[in-house]
């Protein structure tokens, strides 16, 4: 599920050495790059990255680093000093916040995240927001927001992993899931970030319909007239023996359905994979994507299974699907 599962790493990205340029299709990073589940986003002329909390660095929080030249990346420290105390209520056991996810709405960062413990769908989906990402900016300051969905045993569906896409009438959705049920959505709202009350059961967007359904992950992408619905497919978390991989299907519609490259409905186990493991790259998932990138962790069979970030240029056919270099 989309989590720290290793200790230390270094990273294979594909960045210019111009400062806040563009990603390019060649090598390779270096400074602080210990990320997982990573959520790419461009402030400026900055790159940053928040990724899923280690316990060991201020008690699990969300991660943040950045990078001004695409190339050498530093901490930038946690959304939080501390996992807040109300989340530690919903979900007793929490030890990390799991999962980001960070987009801009009219001059607001919406950072969301999740908390859950493994195996379990007693989760949360929370929302924290900013006017900035620089931390060096006197208005920096994350505000915790709240509850934006929760599950509990009874429900199917498990509330981790957040994608928030914005449709083309301005309406923005969070798409989620892990397992159970598979990928669920629910609509947000704007300015709060939270979720329309009322909307009832979460809207099913892909299922395996094979046990466990190990399906994950979701990021939503719009492009022209289509939605592009990636998920992470198998098992992350176990180093080298790690198993993700990313697929992809399309709708006309953000709420489905979605189909893959050759029809099949991801809610009947579609889905056309994109990315999987190779040579010494064991299980990429985790994914998000921004700007035409597609940001990844993967497991360095070479280093002993440490999970590394990799970031890969989204390259679209003529038939309008994308495939990955």
């Amino acid at each position: 599920m989309r989590r720290l599962a290793a200790l230390a790493a270094a990273v294979l990205l594909v960045l210019s050495s111009t400062a806040g340029a563009t990603p390019k299709d060649s090598p390779a990073l270096s400074g602080d790059l210990r990320t997982h589940d990573p959520a790419l986003i461009k402030a400026g002329r900055t790159w940053y990255v928040f990724s899923t909390g280690d316990p060991a660095v201020a008690g699990g929080t969300i991660q943040v680093r950045r990078s001004s030249d695409g190339r050498h990346w530093t901490t930038a420290g946690t959304v939080f000093d501390a996992i807040p105390g109300w989340l530690q209520t919903e979900v007793p056991g929490v030890s990390n916040l799991w999962a980001p996810e960070v987009i801009e709405h009219d001059g607001t960062y919406y950072l969301y995240y999740s908390a859950s413990t493994f195996g379990s769908n007693r989760s949360v989906i929370a929302l924290a927001t900013n006017t900035t990402l620089d931390p060096g900016d006197p208005s920096y300051r994350w505000v915790d927001r709240g509850l934006v969905h929760r599950s509990v045993p009874t429900d199917d569906y498990n509330a981790i992993d957040p994608g928030v896409v914005v449709d083309r009438a301005g309406t923005p959705w969070m798409a989620f899931g892990s397992f159970w049920s598979g990928i669920r959505m629910v609509r947000l709202q704007w300015p709060s970030g939270l979720a329309v009350p009322g909307q009832g059961e979460p809207l099913r967007l892909a299922d395996r319909r094979v046990p466990p359904n190990a399906i994950e992950a979701p990021y939503i992408v719009r492009r022209g007239d289509w939605y592009y619905l990636f998920v992470s497919f198998d098992f992350c978390c176990r180093g080298s023996d790690s198993t993700y991989k990313i697929a992809v299907g399309r709708s006309r519609a953000v709420t489905g359905p979605y189909v893959d490259r050759l029809g099949t409905p991801l809610l009947q186990g579609g889905g056309t994979v994109i990315l999987s493991g190779s040579g010494s790259m064991a299980g990429p998932g985790g994914q998000s994507v921004y700007d035409g990138w597609l940001a990844h962790h993967y497991y360095d069979v070479d280093a002993g299974g440490d999970f590394r970030l990799g970031l890969r240029r989204i390259h679209w056919g003529p038939d309008g699907w994308p495939r990955i270099t």
